[in-house]
């Protein structure tokens, strides 16, 4: 079993460096520590941090990639601790919680006659001697599960109020972290001890469990939000701080630049770039023999697409606010005294501009996870084989035509997406309350 590094695995974890970084920093500089301070006594705030803590960990667990053998199959972390859900493939489509198949066929019976009827599922409710049986113990699996969650989160909370006595209270609503966390926790075990026994989300065309591909498709989410912040900031920053700060020939050149990239078609470019690294994967098919690097360099190469194409309006606020800050009187004093002009953009202009960075990259976050799935509907976003919300709403379109309906694939992908989004922007309004300067200080 060897270790492999993909793009977007050593690019995400780098992001989680710098993110750790950035941690550091605002716990040791006042003017950075004092607007956090207004987020962690967020109660909503906090709620969705920890919802989204437990996503980005679902996501780094999945990015921590094997190899069995030289020429095995590339799987994760998160597939080896979910194989039995991974490997529980039933015949076709299975609903929530069923013990039978979603349609009929045709059964021979021990006795040589064929009836038509739903056949029993291979795997989910196969330990019932009767099907009748099952809601007494889904009940009891449930129950069971969510026990072991409770005792694992007591656990946690001991260890907690152990290693924080005798220190000072602080402002973080421990109540609203203990309980969502508890609620997360239980739930999560009592999934995953319903999930052994049956599919809880139900099974799809190929009787692929439902719940596993909504856990996988995280990590695509977690990556396109992140990567393309991280993608995207190099150009907004850079230029938007150039054009204001020079303006002259330098603003206009910008200007342009900025404003022929809008009058694009955003889709056109994403477009013609998966078309590009289509060719060229086919051309150089020796180079990418594993589904999975070849469906990681599509995600990468879209991550760097929607970067590029996504700078702009940042560009233009932090141009439009430097062009403010260049005519304070410490920036011209500093001209005065002959500091150097990328001197003054280091430590006078870009620390300034921190605040609208920040609410752009937390705000932008949700609306980057809600385009990867408009653009695999339009099957021009991630690989087909890569487990994604976008692609399980895409294959939902065709099941919701089908008599009767398979409606729990666009569920599920609707519930997972939903959570994140909603999460991530109850966070980003707590951060941009905190870090508006025209708020009044508590």
């Amino acid at each position: 079993m060897n270790l492999v590094i993909l793009w977007t695995d050593a690019l995400l974890f780098a992001l989680m460096l710098c993110l750790a970084s950035l941690v550091w920093a605002s716990y040791r500089l006042e003017h950075l520590r004092r607007p956090w301070r207004r987020v962690i006594r967020s109660r909503p705030a906090m709620v969705a941090a920890v919802i989204l803590l437990a996503f980005s960990a679902t996501g780094l667990v999945d990015s921590i990639h094997f190899r069995q053998g030289n020429n095995g199959e590339v799987s994760s972390l998160l597939d080896r601790w979910l194989t039995p859900f991974r490997t529980r493939v039933e015949k076709t489509y299975s609903a929530p919680l069923a013990t039978h198949l979603y349609s009929r066929q045709f059964l021979q019976l021990p006795d040589g006659r064929t009836v038509w009827t739903r056949p029993r599922l291979k795997f989910a409710g196969a330990h019932l001697d009767d099907p009748q049986d099952k809601w007494s113990d889904i009940a009891r699996i449930a129950l069971t599960g969510a026990g072991k969650g409770l005792a694992v989160w007591l656990g946690l909370f001991v260890f907690v109020a152990m290693a924080r006595k005798g220190r000072p209270p602080e402002t973080l609503p421990w109540i609203t972290v203990a309980l969502t966390a508890a609620v997360l926790i239980t739930g999560t075990c009592a999934l995953y001890a319903l999930n052994l026994e049956y599919h809880v989300f139900g099974t799809d065309k190929v009787g692929e469990d439902v719940l596993y591909q909504s856990i996988k498709s995280i990590r695509t989410g977690l990556v396109l939000g992140t990567l393309t912040t991280l993608v995207m900031l190099p150009f907004a920053i850079g230029l938007g701080v150039l054009a204001g700060y020079f303006r002259g020939w330098v603003d206009d050149l910008i200007q342009y630049l900025y404003t022929t990239l809008n009058s694009i078609p955003g889709v056109l470019l994403i477009a013609a770039a998966i078309l590009m690294i289509q060719v060229y994967m086919a051309t150089h098919a020796d180079r990418f023999t594993s589904l999975a690097v070849r469906a990681d360099l599509r995600l990468f190469f879209l991550c760097l697409i929607l970067g590029i194409t996504s700078w702009t309006g940042l560009c233009r606020l932090l141009r439009a606010e430097t062009l403010k800050l260049r005519e304070m009187e410490y920036v011209q004093a500093a001209r005065a005294l002959g500091v150097g002009h990328f001197r003054i953009l280091l430590r006078h202009i870009v620390p300034n501009l921190f605040h609208i960075v920040l609410i752009s990259v937390v705000l932008d976050f949700s609306g980057l996870v809600l385009a990867e799935a408009v653009l695999s509907y339009v099957n021009i976003g991630v690989d087909p084989t890569t487990y994604s919300w976008g692609n399980m709403i895409n294959s939902a379109r065709l099941e919701l035509a089908r008599d009767p309906i398979v409606w729990w694939t666009l569920a599920a992908a609707f519930l997972f997406m939903f959570t994140f989004v909603l999460a991530a922007n109850l966070f980003s309004d707590a951060v941009r309350d905190a870090f508006d300067p025209r708020r009044v200080e508590d």
